[in-house]
C-alpha cells in the first residue's frame, strides 16, 4: 500500500467524516473505497464519439475583461463571477 496526501475543502471533509462515523470505519478506508469505485466507473463509462456528446465543449467567445486571458486565469475569473 502507498501513502499519499489529499486535501479536501471543509464541506467535503465534514461529509467524509460524518459518513465514516455512520459506517463505523476510518476515513482512510472510506476514501480508498470511493476512489476505487470512481476508477471502476470511469473504466466502463462510454467515451464520447461526437462533439454533441461532449457536454462541456462549447464554441464561442467569452468576455475577457481585466482577467485576460481567461484560459490562464480561470480560477480568478470564476471567483470574480461568483462574488455576491
Amino acid at each position: 500500500m502507498k501513502r499519499t496526501l489529499v486535501q479536501f475543502d471543509d464541506d467535503t471533509y465534514r461529509r467524509l467524516r460524518e459518513r465514516a462515523f455512520r459506517q463505523q470505519r476510518s476515513m482512510s478506508a472510506l476514501v480508498r473505497e470511493l476512489v476505487a469505485q470512481g476508477l471502476d466507473e470511469a473504466a466502463v463509462r462510454p467515451r464520447p464519439t461526437a462533439i454533441g456528446q461532449m457536454q462541456s465543449v462549447r464554441a464561442g467567445r467569452s468576455r475577457q475583461d481585466r482577467l485576460s486571458p481567461v484560459s490562464e486565469r480561470h480560477d480568478q475569473a470564476l471567483a470574480a463571477a461568483l462574488k455576491p
